[in-house]
């Protein structure tokens, strides 16, 4: 019923900044959830960023892992339809698949989304 597709993974040396992109499709909410997640080799998936919007685009909720905090920014577009992730200050340690994920009215602090991207390779050089 809605599909994400992640873009804007790439490899960049540690202090660099990226911005990913989420762009969805088909059906979409007007109290909506959208999450970003990581997953590194050898590592289980991790939460990094998630904001709800249930009115106007001034009106939403915002959280991050503390790993983040400081250097990453959630952010929307609602004419694009596209959700994005700034990472700025980037660390070797940040080097992970990073996976977008939607939820209709769910609160950024759960983590049970319904739809999932493919997922986008972000590699963070020294």
């Amino acid at each position: 019923q809605v599909q994400l597709v992640e873009s804007g993974g790439g490899l960049v040396q540690a202090g660099g900044s990226l911005r990913l992109s989420c762009a969805a499709s088909g059906r979409t909410f007007s109290d909506y959830t959208m999450g970003w997640f990581r997953q590194a080799p050898g590592k289980e998936r991790e939460f990094v960023a998630a904001s709800r919007w249930s009115g106007g685009w001034s009106l939403s909720t915002t959280d991050y892992a503390d790993s983040v905090k400081g250097r990453f920014t959630i952010s929307r577009d609602n004419v694009k339809n596209t959700v994005y992730l700034q990472m700025n200050s980037l660390k070797p340690e940040d080097s992970a698949v990073y996976y977008c994920a939607a939820a209709n009215r769910m609160s950024v602090y759960d983590r049970r989304y319904d739809y999932w991207g493919q997922g986008t390779q972000v590699t963070v050089s020294s």
